[in-house]
């Protein structure tokens, strides 16, 4: 188990290009790359534990895969059955999508992950699956990893969704490209559409209507990607928040995806009173630019509207409220206590130890601003965990323990955060 020690800063003014490219379309992007004809080209990939995985899981499923440290380039002439198990590491996405995409493959695919993916829940994903024709099964009857996945003929379906989740739509939007039908798939609210819009732009028949997504099975395959991975917004949020924490400093994010379900975290920043410029740069497949983030003295606000577009910024932006004014609130987002660790319990036990007065419910958590203080804090092996309570360090000094999680998402995390304060990793 690693740890650092990070210390108290003083204002800073900071630009960087360099943070990690966007999980979520880096992992799409080698798996939609499995349905294209001809070769894909894929720029800036994130070189993550959690997305080199699922790259090496395209390569055992027979792409032919060329990487020459800066352009990854992918050609598939379909799925193969492949006699190694699939490691998707510490990644919902990874395995909640692979389960859709492989649920019609020919062959018999087993998919598993760590020691903490392997407690996470599946049957979100398992049993709509199962309800149209897929084989898969898995511990305690299909809800945990490892799932083992026999492919087989899928039906059309109507599928209304009771949770908002991307990993969700995802996996049901890739097994209806597929499937022997149009398929509709709804939600309760719009939940990011990064799948959506790649596959539109790939030339998949993907029409979106509200809530409403309806996909027309493939009569050919697609055409190939030519994409650079967009900054994660999610990653880049840790320095905004650095910057909204600590007076008299700002920030500049460059290359960061704009999609709005994305950056709702950033617009929660600015309801707050943080000081936050877009920038619109290029706009293919997502839209892209820069954001720039001044300190402001912060007022408490109440989230419980679109969780899903920042439910992994959730645990950052509960370090900003507890530098703010009055008592900030999160509700609906029971959803937190399903990922990596259960991040309700997490984020509480870790602003309670800094000092900072909580309240817990089940579906969220109330903050009251105050003082900062120095701790010692267990992520339990969640990166975002580890990296929201390094960055209220910068406001008072803080010891993190476990943080080799941080790899999965964020490798050069550290490397960012020498410009901003000094630290001692052991």
């Amino acid at each position: 188990m690693k740890s650092v020690k990070v210390y108290a800063t003083h204002k800073f003014d900071f630009k960087t290009e360099k943070i990690a490219s966007d999980k979520s379309i880096s992992h799409r992007s080698v798996m939609f790359a499995m349905l294209a004809e001809g070769e894909s080209t894929i720029k800036n990939f994130l070189r993550a534990e959690d997305t080199l995985n699922s790259l090496e899981i395209v390569k055992n499923l027979g792409a032919k895969v060329v990487d020459n440290g800066e352009v990854i380039t992918i050609s598939s002439s379909g799925i193969k059955e492949s006699e190694n198990i699939l490691d998707c590491g510490n990644s919902g996405t990874g395995i909640r999508l692979f389960c859709g995409l492989l649920s019609s493959a020919k062959g018999h695919f087993v998919l598993t992950g760590d020691e903490y993916l392997r407690r996470r829940p599946m049957k979100r994903v398992t049993a709509p699956l199962r309800n149209i024709g897929a084989k898969l099964d898995g511990r305690n009857d299909g809800d945990l990893a490892p799932l083992s996945i026999r492919g087989s003929s899928l039906k059309a379906f109507n599928y209304e969704s009771k949770i908002a989740s991307a990993q969700v739509k995802s996996a049901m939007i890739l097994a209806a490209l597929r499937s022997d039908g149009i398929c509709t798939y709804s939600e309760p609210e719009l939940s990011r559409d990064h799948t959506e819009r790649m596959l539109k732009g790939m030339g998949a028949d993907i029409k979106v209507d509200g809530l409403k997504t309806t996909i027309t099975p493939l009569t050919k395959l697609l055409s190939p990607l030519d994409i650079r991975i967009p900054a994660d917004p999610s990653s880049a949020f840790f320095f905004a928040v650095a910057a909204a924490i600590t007076p008299d400093s700002s920030i500049t994010l460059q290359g960061v995806t704009l999609n709005k379900t994305r950056i709702e975290a950033f617009k929660a920043l600015e309801r707050m009173g943080a000081d936050i410029r877009y920038e619109l740069t290029d706009d293919k497949y997502e839209p892209i630019g820069d954001i720039t983030v001044r300190y402001a003295p912060l007022k408490a606000i109440t989230v419980e509207d679109n969780i899903s577009w920042l439910i992994d910024e959730l645990p950052a932006l509960s370090i900003a409220f507890a530098c703010a004014e009055g008592v900030s609130v999160i509700k609906n987002a029971e959803e937190l206590r399903v990922k990596e660790s259960d991040r309700i319990s997490t984020v509480v036990e870790g602003l309670r130890a800094c000092g900072i007065e909580v309240d817990e419910v089940q579906d969220g958590y109330s903050v009251t601003g105050g003082e900062l203080r120095s701790a010692t804090i267990n992520s339990h092996g969640d990166h975002r965990i580890a990296m929201s309570f390094i960055i209220a360090g910068l406001r008072c000094g803080m010891d993190v323990q476990d943080i080799d999680c941080i790899n999965t998402s964020f490798p050069n995390f550290f490397e960012l955060l020498q410009n901003l304060t000094r630290i001692e990793l052991s």
